[in-house]
C-alpha cells in the first residue's frame, strides 16, 4: 500500500488531484492536510466514509507529526489567488517558507518524493515572452503582490538547498492559471469573477485596458501532468512549468463569458492593481519532452464546463 500526503487537498487544485490519484491507482492511501484557509470540506465530503483516505484539519506552518512513513507528499498548501494572499500577507510568506520547510523535515524523515506547487508569479511582470524556466523573473520584492511572488521564490530556494544538502527527491512545477471545477466562487481571480458578474448580469469588471494577457489552463490537463512528473522516474527536479500556451486578452476572455452565459453584462474598465503582470504565457518544452504532455482541453470547452460548474446551485 503506497501512503500518499497531499497538503492543501481540500482546495481546489488539492481536491481535484487527490479524486485523480484514486481513478488511477488502487492500492493507494491518502492522508489529506487542510487549514480551510481557502480550501473547503465540500470538495472532499465525497470522501470521508473511504477507509483509504484520511482527512486532517492542520495548518503546514506547525509541524507536522504523523506517525505515517509517506511514500509520496504533494505540496499544494497556500493561497493562490491575489484576493486571499494579499488578505494576510505575512500569513502568506510564512506558510510559503515555514510551511515548505516542515514538509521538508516530513520528507526527509520518510525519505519519500516530494512535488511542490510553486507558480509562475515568480516571474513576477516578466520582461521576456513567453517565460521558460531559465527566466530569473522581474519581481517587485516589496510590492503587494510579494508576499507570494517572493514566498514562492524563496520556497524553491529552500527546496533546492535541501536537494543539494540531504539529497531529498524533490520535484518543482510552476503552475501558470489555471481554471475549472471546484474553484471558490469567491477565488478572486478573472475566470470566477467573470463567470459570477455574468451569471447574475453585473458589469463585468476589467482593471487595465484589457489588452494584457493571460494562459488559462484547464485544472484536469494541469492534474494530468502534476501526477506524470511525481510518476517520472527520472533524476529531473524541475523547475518545470506547467500551462495551456494558448494566449487571450483579458478583454477576450470577458466577452467569451459574456457570451457563453448569454449574459446582459456590459464589460468595463477600472484602473490596473500595482504590480499586475502584463503578459503571462509559458513555455512548456521540457514538460512535452519529459512528460509527452500537452493540454487536451481549450478555452472554450474549460469555460463551459466551469460555467456549468457554477450554475449549479449545489455546488454553492
Amino acid at each position: 500500500m503506497k501512503n500518499v500526503l497531499v497538503t492543501g487537498g481540500a482546495g481546489f487544485l488539492g481536491s481535484n488531484l487527490i479524486d485523480h490519484i484514486f481513478q488511477t491507482e488502487r492500492h493507494v492511501k491518502i492522508w489529506c492536510i487542510d487549514n480551510l484557509q481557502t480550501g473547503s470540506e465540500k470538495n472532499i465530503v465525497h470522501l470521508l466514509e473511504r477507509t483509504d483516505f484520511v482527512y486532517i484539519k492542520h495548518d503546514v506552518c506547525d509541524p507536522i507529526d504523523l506517525d505515517v512513513r509517506f511514500d509520496e507528499v504533494y505540496n499544494l498548501a497556500c493561497p493562490a489567488s491575489p484576493v486571499h494572499y494579499q488578505s494576510d500577507p505575512i500569513k502568506t510568506i510564512k506558510t510559503c517558507f515555514i510551511g515548505t520547510s516542515n514538509i521538508l523535515d516530513l520528507v526527509r524523515k520518510c525519505n519519500a518524493k516530494l512535488l511542490h506547487a510553486s507558480t509562475s508569479e515568480i516571474y513576477g511582470d516578466p520582461k521576456v515572452h513567453p517565460q521558460d524556466e531559465d527566466y530569473w523573473g522581474n519581481v517587485n520584492p516589496i510590492g503587494i503582490r510579494s508576499c507570494y511572488d517572493e514566498g514562492k521564490r524563496a520556497a524553491e530556494t529552500l527546496i533546492f538547498d535541501y536537494k543539494r544538502m540531504f539529497n531529498v527527491k524533490v520535484r518543482v512545477v510552476r503552475i501558470f492559471n489555471t481554471y475549472g471545477p471546484r474553484m471558490s466562487r469567491s477565488d478572486g481571480r478573472v475566470v470566477s469573477n467573470f463567470i459570477n458578474q455574468a451569471l447574475r448580469n453585473q458589469d463585468i469588471t476589467i482593471y487595465g485596458d484589457g489588452l494584457q494577457t493571460r494562459s488559462f489552463c484547464f485544472v484536469s490537463d494541469l492534474i494530468e501532468v502534476i501526477y506524470r512528473f511525481m510518476q517520472n522516474n527520472s533524476e529531473v527536479s524541475g523547475p518545470i512549468n506547467i500551462g495551456n500556451p494558448n494566449e487571450f486578452t483579458i478583454k477576450e476572455l470577458a466577452e467569451n463569458v459574456v457570451e457563453k452565459t448569454c449574459s446582459s453584462s456590459k464589460i468595463i474598465f477600472e484602473k490596473l492593481p500595482e504590480d499586475d503582470p502584463k503578459q503571462r504565457r509559458p513555455n512548456i518544452n521540457k514538460a512535452q519532452k519529459l512528460l509527452l504532455w500537452t493540454p487536451k482541453v481549450q478555452l472554450s470547452e474549460g469555460l463551459q464546463k466551469t460555467i456549468d460548474f457554477f450554475e449549479d446551485p449545489s455546488n454553492g
